[in-house]
C-alpha cells in the first residue's frame, strides 16, 4: 500500500480537498485502489498556533515514504510574508527537486471556452513549466530600503542542467503521448544572456526529436497566439515565471482557475514523490460560502490515480467530471447552481459500482 499525504491548507483548501478525498475513498472502496491517506495538520492555522511551517520530520517522511501529496491551497493574510506557504510549497518543489510543473489545459465543454468561434476541441495542450530555477529561485536583495534611492534586484537563474532537463521532459512527453507540436517560449530578444541558453539547448535537442514539429515563440507572441488560435498548440515548455503566467492564461481558455489542475514531479526519477495541487489559490473571500469549485481538485485526483498506475480509474473520474460539467452540474463560476459538495456529489454519482 502506497501512502498519499493530504494537506488541506488554507482558505477554500479544506473545502475542495474534502471532496478530493471523498473521490479517493470511493475508488479505494469500489475499485480496490490501494492507497493509504495520511492527513497532515499543516497550514496557516498550525503556524498561528505553534509557529510550525514544514517540520523536518514530516518533510523526511513525505520524501521517503509517500508516493504523492494532494495539496489544497496555501495563503493566509494573517501570516507575515506567507512564510508557511513558502516553506511548505517551495520545501517540496525545491527540496524534492520536482523540476517539472505539468499543467494540462483541456476544456471540458464548449460553453467554457471564452473565445468566439472556438470549441472545446480547440483547447487541448499541456504546459511544462520549469519549477526550480528562474526568478523564483529567490536570488537578489534590496539596498537602501525605504529611501528614495532604494534598489531592488531579483536575478533570473538558468543552468544548463535545469534548462536541458525540462526541455527534454517536454519532448519526451510529446513523443510518448503522440503529440506532434512543441513550442518553446522565452524572451531571448530582451534577456540575451539568460535566455540565449534556452535557445541554444532547444535547437540542440530538437534534432533528437525530428518527428516532432518544434518551434520557438517569444513569450508575448505565444500569449497572443494562444488567444488567437489555441488549437495550434500541443505542448508548450518555458521557464518558471513565464510558465506561471501562461498557465493562468490557459486556465482562462479552459474555463477558469476552478478547473485547472497541476502536478509537480521529477520525470528522471518516477519513484520520487509527486505533488498534485489545484492552482486556484486559497480564495479567502469564498471561504464558508460553499461556492468553491471542486473540479480542479477532482482532476488532480484523476492525475494522481494515473501517475500511480490506476489509469482506468483516472479515465473513469475524468469522464465523470466532464459529464457533470457538460450537464451543467457545477458551481456558479461555471454557470451552475450547485454548492461545492453538491458539485462533487454530481461527479461521484456518475461513477458506477461494479
Amino acid at each position: 500500500m502506497r501512502k498519499v499525504a493530504v494537506i488541506a491548507g488554507d482558505g477554500i483548501g479544506p473545502e475542495v480537498v474534502a471532496e478530493g478525498v471523498r473521490a479517493l475513498e470511493w475508488f479505494r472502496a469500489e475499485r480496490g485502489v490501494d492507497l493509504e491517506l495520511w492527513h497532515l495538520d499543516l497550514g496557516a492555522e498550525r503556524y498561528l498556533r505553534d509557529g510550525s511551517t514544514f517540520p523536518d520530520e514530516i518533510r523526511r517522511t513525505i520524501e521517503h515514504e509517500c508516493a504523492a501529496v494532494l495539496l489544497g491551497a496555501l495563503g493566509d493574510a494573517r501570516v507575515p510574508n506567507f512564510e508557511h506557504a513558502r516553506d511548505i510549497l517551495f520545501g517540496m518543489r525545491f527540496g524534492f527537486d520536482l523540476y517539472a510543473n505539468v499543467r494540462p489545459v483541456i476544456a471540458l465543454g464548449d460553453a467554457l471556452v471564452p473565445l468566439r468561434g472556438r470549441t472545446a476541441s480547440d483547447v487541448n495542450f499541456v504546459v511544462f513549466r520549469e519549477n526550480t530555477e528562474g526568478i523564483y529561485a529567490g536570488i537578489g536583495g534590496q539596498l537602501r530600503r525605504g529611501t528614495p534611492d532604494e534598489i531592488a534586484i531579483n536575478e533570473d537563474i538558468n543552468t544548463r542542467k535545469g534548462v536541458e532537463r525540462i526541455l527534454r521532459a517536454a519532448f519526451q512527453y510529446a513523443r510518448r503521448t503522440g503529440r506532434k507540436r512543441l513550442h518553446m517560449a522565452d524572451k531571448s530578444n530582451a534577456m540575451r544572456h539568460a535566455h540565449e541558453l534556452w535557445q541554444r539547448v532547444f535547437h540542440e535537442l530538437r534534432l533528437e526529436y525530428a518527428e516532432i514539429e518544434a518551434r520557438h515563440l517569444f513569450i508575448d507572441a505565444l500569449c497572443l497566439e494562444l488567444v488567437r488560435d489555441p488549437s495550434q498548440f500541443d505542448v508548450i515548455v518555458t521557464n518558471n515565471l513565464f510558465g506561471d503566467i501562461v498557465t493562468d492564461l490557459g486556465a482562462a481558455l479552459q474555463g477558469g482557475l476552478g478547473v485547472a489542475a497541476s502536478v509537480s514531479l521529477n520525470p528522471d526519477h518516477p519513484e520520487r514523490v509527486k505533488l498534485f495541487e489545484p492552482v486556484h489559490g486559497s480564495a479567502p473571500d469564498l471561504v464558508g460560502l460553499g461556492r468553491a469549485n471542486p473540479v480542479a481538485t477532482l482532476l488532480c485526483v484523476a492525475m494522481l490515480l494515473d501517475e500511480l498506475g490506476y489509469r482506468e480509474s483516472a479515465a473513469e473520474l475524468e469522464q465523470a467530471v466532464s459529464g457533470a460539467v457538460r450537464a451543467g452540474q457545477t458551481t456558479p463560476d461555471l454557470g451552475g447552481e450547485l454548492s461545492t459538495r453538491q458539485a462533487a456529489e454530481a461527479v461521484i454519482a456518475r461513477l458506477r459500482p461494479r
